[in-house]
């Protein structure tokens, strides 16, 4: 009977990862995070320019541009985030700049004399102007507007720079325990949302549905009859759960890896490119991993990381239970879609807890979601992370779900035996519970 098993679960997989449509996927996902990973690059190949710098028109009527265009640059020195600006002294009226602007990211600002202000100016966009680069200009326009007070008032600087800074605002926070490291745990819950939790997801999809439109399959062609008289259905449902484990998480390995090589291309690239935008691309990527691992995010996860990997096999195992017993419960795919809706609610549930989790911090309510099986793997991980529990706790979650797993599986095979050669719906729910007292 084992030589059986072994044969329906090679059977399975071979059937699955033997296909002309596997292989095409798994070239086209590599091919996809390859370009994902170095879209700057594609773009900038097909014609996008990262280095391109914005032009800012500057009509200066005051005689002040050079002294414009230091505090500007000055200014412009310490932030990362203001993108690269050229500014261009003109003559021209107003109305052929705007000829110029039309449909580009380009700017207009004018210097002009005001009688109670000293200087006016208007800045002059095609579209919305962003944040950043707004508020440098009005720092440059008010750093230009002190130092014409000092020009043409008589003031010293000392009293110039006294009357125009603004307040002074000391903030202390009285909270000794409120934690320092905001900005890394913001940056640990969104990396293990994106990278764990809807790949989970999304595997997790795959495999119920897998599962269900192979038993319906058999059933529908009646080929479960001639597998049942040579196979018991024990062993039939293992190998379903298995097969379709063992698929998911070499396609999940397959991915990691696709990613890793993406990772390695880019860091090939970055250290012979001198594309701007490529480095600054992988410069926030080590400045993200150097304040995660100044948190001691990294230390975490390397103590955590076995436990995390083996609750998400584990929870995929209850996952695979339940849609088997529910497939075995119906008779075609669209039966057995209406049926996982409730398994569907669950995983919805679980991911947007785990999305809440950095919010909600400390809640009672998360702690206990994260040790109930189906949804543990999506939570258990990131409130760990988040140093919400402890090492200790991410163990008892895979404990639970190891007991979930064995009775899942228990009370699971004998609604599989009655359901798997049943092909009417009547009395079915009465033959279930039947059958859960049976052993």
């Amino acid at each position: 009977m084992k030589n059986k098993l072994k044969f329906l679960i090679k059977q399975s997989i071979s059937k699955k990862i033997g296909t002309k449509w596997f292989k095409v996927v798994n070239v086209l996902l590599c091919i996809l995070i390859v370009a994902m990973s170095n879209l700057d690059r594609l773009i900038t190949f097909f014609g996008g320019d990262f280095n391109k710098p914005t032009k800012v028109y500057v009509k200066d009527e005051i005689g002040y541009y050079n002294e414009f265009e230091s505090i500007f640059s000055e200014y412009s020195k310490n932030i990362k985030d203001i993108g690269k600006y050229k500014l261009e002294k003109t003559d021209n009226s107003i109305k052929k700049l705007k000829k110029k602007i039309e449909d580009k990211d380009d700017i207009i600002i004018t210097l002009k004399k005001s009688d109670s202000t000293y200087i006016e100016s208007d800045i002059y966009t095609y579209d919305v102007i962003e944040t950043v680069p707004l508020q440098v200009f009005n720092a440059t326009l008010n750093g230009l507007k002190s130092k014409v007070v000092m020009q043409t008032s008589g003031l010293s600087p000392e009293e110039i720079v006294a009357i125009t800074s603004n307040v002074t605002i000391n903030t202390i926070t009285t909270n000794k325990e409120l934690d320092s490291n905001a900005k890394a745990k913001d940056i640990i819950s969104t990396g293990l949302i994106l990278i764990v939790i809807i790949p989970f997801f999304l595997f997790i999809t795959v495999l119920t549905q897998m599962i269900g439109a192979e038993v319906n399959d058999e059933k529908s062609t009646k080929s479960m009859e001639i597998i049942i008289s040579n196979v018991p259905p024990k062993y039939h449902f293992i190998s379903k759960i298995l097969s379709s484990t063992s698929f998911v998480l070499l396609q999940g390995v397959l991915i990691f890896l696709y990613g890793a090589f993406a990772l390695v291309l880019r860091g090939l690239f970055s250290n012979i490119s001198s594309l701007t935008a490529s480095n600054d691309v992988t410069n926030f990527i080590k400045e993200t991993y150097e304040l995660v691992k100044a948190s001691g995010a990294i230390d975490l996860l390397l103590k955590g990381l076995p436990f995390i990997l083996l609750l998400l096999v584990l929870n995929m195992l209850v996952y695979a239970i339940v849609a088997g017993v529910l497939a075995s419960m119906t008779t075609n795919i669209e039966d057995y879609q209406q049926l996982q809706s409730p398994m569907m609610i669950i995983m919805i549930l679980g991911y947007y807890v785990a999305m809440m989790a950095s919010v909600f911090d400390g809640s009672v309510f998360v702690k206990i979601v994260s040790f109930i099986p189906m949804l543990s793997a999506m939570v258990a991980p990131v409130i760990y992370m988040l140093g919400q529990t402890t090492l200790l706790d991410l163990i008892l979650s895979n404990v639970i779900c190891v007991v979930a797993v064995y009775f899942a599986y228990v009370f699971g095979l004998r609604i599989y035996k009655v359901g798997i050669l049943n092909y009417s719906s009547t009395n079915l729910w009465k033959k279930v519970f039947r059958s859960l007292k049976e052993k």
